[in-house]
């Protein structure tokens, strides 16, 4: 009876590992299909600051990552719907014409429930030399 407890301890952790891996490759493989692409990245005439335009395409049933960014975030939906949750604000339900602002460094996420593809277009008042976006847990 002695020798079934630590095989079976054994058994669990190895479960227990090859479970929080799948949830994590399902997890990646949920938000690589988030499509982000930049148009534009120039310095600014504000010292320190550089502008970045970029198209940021979310599939149906996709979500990102919750992240921040060290720049204001001004965006635009042109195609499909989103839902965004960004920090200390409510959840806000956008549609194609809708826009946005995130402030700086709030954690934020975006998820596509529906059945088209929502299309973004947002542009970044970034802090030039630092990462433009930063994931969070």
């Amino acid at each position: 009876m002695k020798r079934v407890r630590p095989r079976m301890t054994v058994m669990v952790a190895i479960g227990v590992v090859v479970g929080a891996a799948a949830f994590e490759g399902l997890k990646a493989q949920q938000t690589s299909s988030v499509k982000r692409n930049i148009l534009l990245k120039q310095d600014m005439t504000i010292p320190g600051r550089e502008a970045v335009m970029a198209s940021v395409e979310l599939p149906p049933g996709s979500a990102e990552v919750r992240h921040t960014h060290p720049a204001e975030v001004y965006g635009f939906v042109q195609e499909g719907a989103l839902t965004l949750e960004v920090e200390g604000q409510p959840t806000k339900s956008l549609k194609a014409g809708d826009i946005f602002y995130i402030p700086p460094g709030k954690i934020h996420q975006g998820f596509n429930n529906g059945s088209a593809p929502a299309k973004l277009s947002v542009v970044f008042i970034a802090e030039k030399g630092k990462p433009l976006t930063t994931q969070v847990q």
